[in-house]
């Protein structure tokens, strides 16, 4: 069937989501499925619920090869030894998924031990949006872990090493680059003084020149009379004053031409808007390495602002108490009082599920953190819909 597939699914090109709800696969059919998903250039969503693997190999869809998008692997009885090379695909030193945006693992085996893998993994991952852990058995440790990480947390002495050898190849880059701006500014600054004193010299000459002619006629002649020659070169003057002063007048600084609202200055406006545009398209193609942001220094320590990318965070039906609540409350307060930048909206979580753990419905920490949260989530329930059973949500996305 897989050998039929890799005929199949190549060709389609429309193909965007591939579900495979408990269709047994093994260790060595998912291999051959691994190989037909490179040729489906527009796939982006893959769900292989139902399929547990004994060799562990689910990590290869997170790997930097893939361009999936969207992946769920509920049901598969994922351990912790599986989340740990998920969490090391998600992000290392040396290179991080950029491609996936949503993982589901609920309803799996991953405890404490795993969640702080994938907290690990969430450390300098900055393109995973959401994550779903529902219906596992974390506790509170592995919640604080995963609190931790969306907040400031400390660098490890691995990452501080790392971080210090990106800032210096940083700057050797900016110092190999001012030599050149410097020695292109030079030659160009010597070129343009030759080229003005060159047209003051010719502009002198050709005056003291016309003078001369001038006066020549007026000696031959007798005072009062002007002879046709005369004539035509002040005609000739005047009209190079005329020419001068409309290029003079074409000849506008950039500044001045803000002020002046004409036919000229449109071409020249929307030069610049393309300008802007361009700037700000380009620049959020360029993904900075989370060890350069910038950082805080503390108690002897390199303090990172934190993972602020993903948004929603699933926690639903594990082991958590009021412990790993409170560490969550932290985490959404500091993330509640932090000003936003360019007025996109909140930074950080904007939906955070906790319910059905192991504390008391009536938690008063609970209640404060779906308060903040209620402030925060852009799609408010109301009506109806706050009757309707969270699990559902979960498994929509």
């Amino acid at each position: 069937m897989l050998a039929v597939f890799a005929k199949c699914l190549p060709a389609l090109a429309h193909l965007q989501a591939i579900h495979l709800w408990k269709v047994g696969l093994t260790d060595e059919t998912f291999l051959s499925l691994l190989s037909i998903l490179p040729s489906c250039a527009t796939l982006k969503t893959l769900a292989l619920e139902g399929n547990p693997l004994p060799m562990r190999s689910f990590y290869k869809l997170i790997s930097e090869e893939t361009n999936l998008a969207h992946l769920s692997l509920r049901n598969n009885n994922i351990d912790d030894e599986a989340v740990l090379l998920m969490g090391q695909a998600l992000s290392s030193l040396r290179g991080s998924n950029k491609n996936l945006v949503s993982i589901n693992l609920s309803y799996n085996h991953i405890t404490d031990v795993g969640a702080t893998h994938i907290a690990n993994g969430l450390r300098l991952n900055r393109s995973l949006l959401s994550l779903s852990l529902a219906h596992n058995q974390i506790g509170d440790e592995g919640a604080t872990r995963l609190a931790e990480v969306l907040g400031p947390f400390a660098l490890t002495h691995t990452e501080v090493v790392e971080r210090r050898r990106l800032l210096l190849e940083k700057e050797c880059q900016e110092r190999c680059r001012l030599p050149q701006r410097h020695s292109e500014t030079k030659s160009e600054r010597p070129t343009s003084h030759l080229s003005n004193t060159a047209i003051d010299k010719l502009q002198a000459a050709k005056t003291t020149k016309a003078t001369n002619k001038k006066k020549e006629p007026a000696k031959k002649e007798e005072k009062g009379q002007v002879s046709g020659a005369a004539v035509v070169q002040a005609a000739a003057a005047a009209q190079a004053k005329k020419d001068d002063a409309k290029q003079a007048k074409k000849a506008v600084p950039a500044a001045d031409q803000k002020a002046v609202r004409g036919k000229g200055t449109k071409s020249g406006n929307k030069d610049k808007r393309t300008q802007v545009l361009e700037v700000e398209v380009t620049e959020p193609t360029e993904m900075v390495n989370p060890l350069l942001e910038p950082a805080e220094y503390r108690d002897g320590k390199v303090f990172l602002p934190g993972n602020r990318v993903l948004i929603y965070l699933n926690l639903m039906r594990n082991r958590i108490t009021e412990t790993g609540l409170k560490a969550f409350l932290a985490t959404v307060e500091q993330q509640a009082s932090r000003v936003t930048s360019g007025g996109r909206g909140p930074v950080g979580l904007l939906r955070l599920s906790l319910g059905k753990n192991s504390c008391p419905a009536d938690s008063k920490t609970l209640a404060r953190i779906q308060e903040l949260m209620m402030l925060r989530d852009p799609l408010p329930k109301t009506g109806a819909a706050t009757r309707a059973p969270e699990e559902e949500l979960a498994a929509a996305l």
